[in-house]
């Protein structure tokens, strides 16, 4: 009993970790979306955003048997996630420039408060999908408790389920702060917004993946998305974007502060 107890903390400590780095990108894109809302409307779309998170990343946990089944809600997770990367990308470094307020123009365009709360509900989907099969690749490994063998939530066993819960749900605190702080992170460092939508379209190139090499699709190796060789690369770019987007976005303000 002991042993499985000391397998439950360690994944906690785990998916924690993991929870916690999905909810920052996850705030992150929501502090991009809302950036250009005045004030309040910023505080109350952020509200509405964070309840998305909220409800969506429960539902995902009470429906990660459906999730995990059907390929094609991976696909559409991740065609959302590479469509808002992809556009806001082409539309600040392309498109630009036509006019002399280009850049005023994009930001105002589909800017009205609950058009931004749809496009920030919309991407909540899609980090609860990414979040919750994350998740349950990590905890469906873990042995049954004694005595709990035969208890379901969700079509999981209730030990893994809990583990589940508690990681989400620490995700989410982490999220609520870490939102509003990532405004004003955006705000002193504009140029941070390339890097929240690299990252954003590199998210859905982690569900495209999942999707690719569904059971049921499998156009790629079924155990490609599951194996350590990718989750390495994934975590290493992942990680690389976010250092080097700062170290960039840093320099890049000072010398416009020098000029």
């Amino acid at each position: 009993m002991e042993a499985v107890l000391l397998e439950y903390a360690w994944v906690v400590v785990v998916l924690i970790f993991l929870e916690g780095l999905l909810a920052a990108d996850n705030a992150v894109v929501m502090a991009v979306m809302v950036k250009h809302l005045p004030k309040e409307q910023q505080k109350k779309a952020l509200f509405y955003g964070l309840l998305g998170a909220f409800v969506f990343r429960f539902a995902a946990l009470f429906l990660i048997t459906v999730l995990a089944k059907y390929w094609q809600i991976q696909a559409l997770g991740a065609l959302y996630l590479l469509f808002i990367s992809i556009k806001h990308l082409y539309d600040n470094h392309f498109s630009k420039g036509d006019e002399e307020d280009g850049e005023e123009g994009s930001a105002k365009k589909g800017s009205g408060f609950w058009m931004t709360v749809l496009k920030v509900e919309l991407a909540d989907i899609a980090f609860a999908i990414d979040s919750m099969l994350a998740a349950v690749a990590i905890a469906i490994t873990l042995p049954a408790i004694p005595g709990y063998e035969d208890v379901f939530v969700g079509g999981i066993n209730i030990g893994p389920f809990v583990v589940m819960f508690l990681g989400g749900f620490i995700g989410l605190v982490i999220m609520r702060f870490a939102a509003q702080a990532f405004v004003g992170l955006l705000n002193r460092y504009p140029a941070l917004e390339t890097t929240a939508f690299l990252i954003v379209g590199w998210v859905g190139v982690k569900l495209a993946v999942l999707a690719l090499g569904h059971e049921n699709l499998a156009i790629i190796d079924t155990h490609f998305p599951h194996s350590t060789t990718w989750k390495v690369i994934f975590w290493i770019v992942l990680l690389g974007l976010a250092i080097g987007g700062y170290v960039v976005s840093v320099v890049k303000e000072k010398k416009e502060n020098k000029q």
